[in-house]
């Protein structure tokens, strides 16, 4: 049993295949996915997959790096979306000090609209964070986000940054880059943490781990970043499965 965290098969990339793609990742012993939706076209993806599979769910949030873009409207309709019995998470939300096509001060006020959205709604939340680390704390801190907490989604920061994480009630996601022979921290941070506190995760069609790095993620693969961690921690995979598993269905709160 794996969890995918954090995929977006309501990519493009998936647009002639995703059906393959999807039994490949149950023939892999992928036993859940969230699809994350970041924007309208793909929240409607996300949703339109959650209701077509039983395993399937649905995060629903809107992107830093379109925060320029957001309206009323489609905060009201994320707040109308999380009631739906497959949406398990707001996001993915954050700050993303990347790209510039978003104003920092308009993604901070989007990011802190979404979390007060989040504690209304009683839902966990998905952090998107790009070289955006200390205000990101400083949002979660100063908008007390452990009270619905959430998850990390590609946590590249430090063991002392994993630590503040957790203190705030947040799980730590790995995906492909913990199997980059080059990726020093999160291997630090993967190796360091209780198994208590991690998750895995493809964000695909993005960061495909090694072996396949540099062509389209998918699902299938989130078992080389688990086979990475039970490597780094020297335990069995199955340990890593299991524990990351039962990890995601405490926070989305899934019972199957």
């Amino acid at each position: 049993m794996l969890f995918d965290t954090h995929a977006h098969l309501n990519a493009m990339q998936y647009s002639e295949d995703v059906t393959e793609v999807i039994q490949r990742a149950r023939d892999e012993g992928v036993s859940h996915i969230v699809v994350v939706g970041f924007d309208r076209p793909t929240i409607a993806g996300a949703m339109e997959l959650a209701e077509q599979y039983e395993f399937i769910y649905a995060a629903v949030g809107w992107h830093p790096v379109d925060a320029i873009d957001m309206t009323d409207k489609d905060l009201q309709m994320i707040e109308e979306l999380a009631s739906h019995p497959k949406v398990v998470a707001l996001g993915e939300m954050g700050l993303d000090y990347y790209w510039d096509k978003s104003p920092k001060e308009i993604q901070k006020e989007v990011f802190r609209q979404q979390i007060e959205l989040a504690k209304k709604v009683k839902l966990p939340i998905i952090i998107h964070n790009r070289e955006a680390t200390a205000d990101i704390l400083e949002v979660l801190q100063s908008e007390n986000a452990q009270e619905v907490g959430g998850v990390m989604h590609c946590f590249t920061g430090s063991v002392e940054v994993a630590k503040q994480c957790i203190h705030m009630n947040f799980y730590l996601s790995f995906g492909g880059p913990v199997t980059f022979k080059n990726a020093k921290k999160p291997k630090e941070v993967a190796k360091e943490i209780p198994l208590e506190h991690l998750l895995i995760e493809t964000d695909c069609p993005y960061l495909t781990p090694h072996p396949f790095r540099g062509k389209r993620n998918e699902p299938s693969y989130v078992k080389y970043v688990a086979e990475a961690i039970a490597e780094l921690k020297g335990v069995s995979f199955e340990e890593v499965a299991m524990k990351t598993t039962e990890n995601a269905k405490k926070l989305f709160g899934i019972n199957r």
